[in-house]
């Protein structure tokens, strides 16, 4: 079955269409996909992955059409962000 991957970083992102066994898992996929060799600072240990936007774990199982995301660690602190007035940007 066909399933995508997806990995993104501020200077490049990557999407990769692969095949993988009927049976196979988020960290089969993963490791076939070959991206870790691509980005080897990525750690499937710590960092959350998910499909479509729903966070699960590495041994779930996939359904034929599935994208796997790779999250990056969140980098700042958001109470720490000013946040936009959206009223300053209709002026």
């Amino acid at each position: 079955m066909q399933v995508g991957i997806a990995y993104s970083e501020p200077a490049q992102q990557v999407w990769l269409n692969i095949d993988v066994p009927d049976d196979a898992t988020v960290r089969d996929a993963i490791e076939h996909s070959g991206i870790l060799r691509q980005f080897p600072h990525i750690d499937l240990a710590t960092q959350k992955v998910g499909i479509f936007s729903k966070v699960v774990k590495l041994d779930s199982p996939l359904r034929a059409g599935d994208r796997i995301e790779i999250y990056r660690p969140i980098t700042c602190d958001p109470q720490t962000v000013p946040r936009r007035d959206v009223a300053d940007d209709d002026e």
